[in-house]
């Protein structure tokens, strides 16, 4: 279910709520954290956000796995205001 997207009348800004998994949520210390976005932003400033403010998730920064609205998303897409943004390493198993 989305989440309401609070925004900034100046500044078109929006805070934007990241789940975190695994190895993700161990290292940030939380399963969640909550960013700010220009309207418009793509994934790969989700990422650079959030790297930014949980400098403790350097050690898996180039395997991260970013999804928004259940699915994987690439760098290139624009986020959604109130999509569901979730972060986790890369999981294998059987």
């Amino acid at each position: 279910m989305p989440q309401p997207v609070l925004r900034d009348s100046e500044d078109k800004s929006m805070k934007q709520r990241i789940l975190l998994f695994a190895r993700a949520c161990d290292l940030a210390g939380g399963d969640q954290i909550e960013i700010e976005l220009t309207e418009g932003a793509r994934i790969k400033d989700v990422r650079r956000e959030l790297l930014a403010q949980v400098p403790g998730l350097q050690p898996i920064a180039g395997s991260l796995l970013i999804a928004m609205n259940n699915c994987y998303a690439s760098d290139e897409l624009v986020v959604e205001p109130g999509a569901e943004i979730a972060c986790f390493p890369p999981v294998s198993g059987g």
